[in-house]
């Protein structure tokens, strides 16, 4: 039996996608499972155990329509398609397969042998000239599972949490930098970059955390991509210690390869709602994070271990990218979430674990998170 799995999304789609693979492996371990991902996460999923192959590709529409052909040579028997995007299910539509499912656009379902609704996400409902938001009301484990159940014929999951491998050689190579920048010193990783601007904590804020951190002796990290350069210099530039030897600054020079291997020396990784962070989950680090329009139930960090922050105001979560409020009201749910509060939670998972993430046991089965409410917390 050959299977495709389809995921041309983002870093942190591609990592809620491992559970699924997982379950498949252990339901099919004869079969020959592909992954079809965007080029750019390769170091996500090349050495994913469950897999025979990944088909990596650009995701341009020159690239989707040479991918065509080579799927229908595959003759596969089974199109899994896990993100309902055009590009994701055009793929699965044209690519021959004996059967279709998954999640898919209008127009292309009508190829899909089942199509699934996705709970994960966020629904628009238009009320004349008024639009209601209705986020998600399960996990994006959850909803992929689903999918396997309903239309794969699988029988039992098997969750293991989201999973990451990367080679000897990066893990190597991160443990090396790890310990030529910080010795023996225990590091808490901030990742402080976001795709939305309302998902982003207030750099101000993540400066007086790493101030605190630094004066309790501990090293900070700051992580992320080339696009987060600029917030972290605006970050550093606020902080009393930016000249400690205990600050190093890696944003834009890690794969994610590296970042994974990085993540693993770390004892806590202080992140906003990203791709970065469901790297974290992978890797069994303690996490905390802030969330301000992000709807919890579809995404919140998978992993028991883990805290997470939700912003006190009615609005939430509003999933719009830019904050339409204005003045100090604007951002306001992320300007609520207070450094106290999350520096309490922060210390209260140092004194819990304070192990690299490396030495820290995981927990299977425990992968729901503890959600602080501050508009509950009085």
């Amino acid at each position: 039996m050959k299977i495709l799995v389809i995921n041309l999304m983002h870093l942190g789609d591609l990592m809620l996608v491992t559970p699924a693979l997982t379950t498949l492996r252990k339901n099919f371990p004869t079969a020959y499972i592909a992954l079809l991902a965007d080029k750019k996460l390769a170091d996500l999923v090349q050495l994913n155990k469950n897999l025979d192959d990944c088909i990596l590709i650009d995701k341009t529409i020159g690239d989707i329509i040479k991918t065509i052909p080579r799927l229908r040579a595959e003759k596969f028997d089974l199109v899994i398609n896990l993100h309902r995007n055009e590009r994701a299910s055009a793929l699965a539509a044209f690519s021959g397969a004996k059967k279709i499912v998954g999640y898919s656009k209008p127009g292309f379902s009508l190829v899909f042998d089942k199509v699934l609704p996705n709970p994960s996400v966020a629904r628009h409902i238009k009320h004349g000239f008024k639009t209601e938001y209705l986020p998600g009301t399960q996990h994006q484990v959850h909803s992929h599972f689903d999918v396997l159940q309903q239309a794969c014929g699988v029988e039992k999951i098997f969750d293991n949490g989201l999973e990451m491998w990367i080679s000897d050689a990066a893990e190597r190579k991160a443990e090396k930098i790890f310990h030529d920048n910080f010795g023996d010193t225990k590091v808490v990783a901030f990742n402080i970059g976001a795709s939305w601007l309302t998902k982003r904590w207030l750099d101000s804020y993540f400066a007086e955390c790493a101030d605190i951190l630094i004066e309790h002796g501990y090293g900070i990290a700051f992580l992320g991509g080339t696009m987060d350069r600029e917030i972290v210099s605006s970050c550093v530039e606020k902080m009393r210690h930016k000249d400690s030897n205990l600050l190093k600054i890696f944003t834009g020079k890690f794969s994610l390869a590296m970042l994974a291997g990085f993540l693993d020396n770390c004892v806590l990784f202080l992140t906003t709602d990203s791709g970065p962070m469901h790297v974290g989950v992978a890797r069994n680090i303690p996490i905390v994070t802030m969330f301000g329009a992000s709807p919890v139930p579809g995404f919140y960090p998978y992993d028991a271990k883990d805290i997470l922050i939700k912003a006190p105001e009615p609005c939430h979560p509003c999933g719009k990218h830019i904050c339409p409020r204005t003045g100090d009201d604007n951002l306001a749910c992320m300007k609520k979430i207070p450094v106290a509060v999350v520096m309490k939670y922060v210390f209260e998972l140092l004194e819990t674990y304070g192990e690299p993430a490396k030495k820290i046991p995981r927990v299977n089965g425990a992968y729901h998170c503890r959600v602080v409410d501050l508009a509950k917390v009085t």
